[in-house]
């Protein structure tokens, strides 16, 4: 069995001796960019031996000037006359593109326009990470500049999507003891195992990362800088046998990502203590993060929207409208 080459490697090999000499050789001095990303394991880094299976092609994508892209309509043919349709014993594929359709197709945004707040409220996170991940090989009409308007979330659209992520989990922490309280711990169970994913979640937009689909979610996550602190104190919450084990798993799981937040000096420090919600026999931390992180927003448009919108309904209207042609419609909900 041969040695397993990541997928980006494959592809940048496939470029180098294949692709590149192609293009010089039929268009001499045609500016264009060469890349990967967009959808796939290896874009994100993440690809092994399982992942030859299926749409593991040696892959590039090609971007041209729009004035260019007409003048060379009859690319396409002469890469597929002159480019092998197998590399390294595979399947090889590219496809020509601009910039600027690329990223309508991808997102339903015009790279020309300034990118509103709202704007990044609709925009799927796994797609952004696929999207500024991968590789680019080659690039002269500009790909990379627009990846970097992509890098990460402006300062106020980061804060307020910590807001959101902060109430999603406390108003859900003393439920995990209530379900068990009436002898549900199945449902204790899978109220735990969503609010480990909250904080995850507040983990990924803490270190200023976006977070990939839920395959790779966990790796990801495991990857960050604080992982080695964290999954510990998760995985006692998934471990759990009992309401009560679980109430202390996920004490000290929130108490974790805080002093993440304090430690990493996203706001003013912020302190925390344990409270009974309605003299109830159940315990939660609670800090106000929210406050802290509403106090730093100055843009005006995010603070609107943080005003008026239902907190912490963000994430979950973009997972079920995913798809790129479905943005406008969570635009709309903005005005």
């Amino acid at each position: 069995m041969s040695a397993f080459v990541p997928g980006l490697e494959l592809s940048r090999r496939f470029y180098t001796e294949a692709v590149a000499p192609a293009i010089a050789a039929s268009c001499p001095g045609l500016p264009y960019a060469a890349a990967v990303l967009g959808r796939g394991s290896e874009v994100l880094g993440f690809d092994d031996e399982m992942s030859g299976d299926h749409n593991s092609e040696p892959r590039v994508e090609l971007f041209l000037r729009k004035e260019d892209r007409t003048r060379h309509a009859a690319l396409d043919e002469v890469l597929r006359r002159d480019v092998p349709a197998e590399f390294a014993d595979r399947a090889t594929q590219f496809a020509v593109h601009t910039v600027r359709g690329y990223f309508l197709e991808q997102l339903d945004f015009d790279v020309e326009s300034e990118i509103a707040p709202r704007d990044w409220f609709t925009f799927p996170e796994p797609h952004l990470r696929m999207l500024t991940a991968g590789a680019v090989f080659h690039d002269e009409v500009g790909l990379q500049a627009v990846r970097n308007r992509f890098a990460y979330y402006p300062r106020d659209v980061w804060l307020y999507l910590q807001v959101a992520a902060w109430w999603r989990v406390h108003p859900e922490t003393n439920l995990a003891g209530r379900a068990g309280f009436v002898g549900d711990e199945l449902g204790s169970a899978l109220i735990g195992a969503q609010l480990v994913e909250d904080l995850m979640r507040l983990c990924f937009l803490i270190e200023r990362q976006y977070a990939p689909y839920s395959k790779w979610f966990g790796t990801a996550f495991s990857r960050l800088p604080c992982a080695d602190d964290l999954a510990p104190l998760f995985g006692k919450v998934l471990r759990a046998e009992s309401w009560q084990q679980r109430e202390d798993a996920l004490m000290a799981a929130y108490s974790g990502v805080a002093e993440l937040h304090n430690r990493r000096r996203v706001t003013a420090p912020v302190t925390t203590g344990i409270e009974q919600m309605w003299d109830r026999p159940f315990k939660v931390v609670w800090g106000d993060f929210p406050g802290a992180l509403l106090a730093e927003i100055k843009d005006p448009e995010v603070r609107r929207i943080a005003e008026r919108w239902p907190v912490g309904g963000i994430d979950r209207i973009r997972n079920v409208l995913w798809a790129a042609r479905d943005r406008r419609r969570v635009v709309a909900l903005f005005d």
